[in-house]
């Protein structure tokens, strides 16, 4: 059987969740976190190695509630995203308390993987459609069409809102074979009375079609990304329009650059699921009620494990 990981960022500090780590938020009807209906949903899939991105810090709390039940089952490995890690000639300023996003995170899997893999959020449920389909893409002798080859999973804008404020999703363009051609990082997406749209600083709505294909950080790539991430982040910190305190290296854009530069192709695996998961404190309650239902129709057993 072909490797292929399930990648979990579980490194971000959610800051407009409140307190409390949210990837590890009970809210299961067993308490189980959301990031094991993933990685539950991942092996059935096909999905051999789990790959947790932490920080150091949260490492043993980390294992009680989650890794050491997940090591008893699969593969497992721990990357470690250090805000202090960067290439040598830079540092990070003394003010900057956050990560450095989403990209920065899979570039500390380096030398951790070495397969097809798939990145997902750890406080996002997806949905077991996507899982299947990235899978099968990733084993598929499918004939190269450029230099990187990916896909993603393309969830409609519509079923990834939130009903307690706005959220950053990756706004999508394709292309009439269903490639992507462009995704622009957008945030304050909200739900409006006639479908979606993005909230402006006073407080206007900019309507957008509900229909549209966001990415939700569910990707399909391949081991060299993990060169083009460290090249990359080079560029990135050289920057001199670059907010060091605030600047985020993020997947959606580093992938964008690539598709828009002739170099990378990524198919968009169209999923109908319905996204939920934590990004306010408020969102708890609706998932916990989403976990009960999925529980009592079937889609998941009792317990996981």
């Amino acid at each position: 059987m072909k490797k292929t990981a399930l990648v979990i960022m579980a490194a971000g500090i959610g800051s407009r969740f409140g307190g409390g780590i949210k990837q590890l938020e009970p809210l299961g009807p067993n308490g189980e976190v959301i990031m094991e209906y993933s990685i539950y949903d991942a092996l059935a899939a096909g999905f051999n190695k789990v790959v947790f991105i932490i920080r150091k810090e949260m490492e043993d709390y980390f294992k009680e509630v989650v890794g050491n039940k997940i090591e008893n089952i699969c593969e497992v490995a721990y990357a470690y995203q250090n805000i202090d890690a960067l290439p040598e000639g830079f540092t990070n300023p003394e003010e900057r308390k956050k990560p450095w996003g989403t990209g920065h995170a899979v570039l500390s899997c380096k030398g951790i993987i070495d397969e097809p893999f798939m990145v997902i959020n750890a406080d996002d449920y997806y949905g077991k459609e996507a899982f299947k389909s990235i899978h099968e893409f990733l084993v598929s002798d499918i004939p190269p069409v450029k230099k990187y080859n990916f896909c993603m999973a393309g969830f409609v804008l519509k079923n990834t809102l939130s009903d307690n404020g706005g959220v950053t999703r990756g706004v999508c363009q394709t292309d009439n074979a269903g490639y992507l051609t462009d995704v622009v990082e957008t945030g304050n997406l909200v739900k409006t009375d006639i479908g979606a749209g993005v909230k402006n600083e006073d407080g206007s709505i900019t309507e957008l079609d509900e229909n549209l294909y966001v990415s939700m950080n569910m990707w399909g790539l391949t081991p060299d990304f993990i060169d083009v991430l460290e090249k990359g982040f080079v560029k990135f910190l050289s920057n001199p329009n670059l907010n060091k305190l605030k600047g985020e290296y993020l997947l959606p854009s580093v992938i964008g650059e690539l598709v828009t530069s002739g170099e990378a192709s990524v198919k968009i695996l169209e999923t109908n699921d319905k996204w939920f998961g934590v990004t306010y404190g408020e969102d708890k309650y609706a998932v916990k009620d989403a976990f009960l239902k999925l529980q009592a129709d079937g889609v998941y057993p009792k317990t996981l494990y």
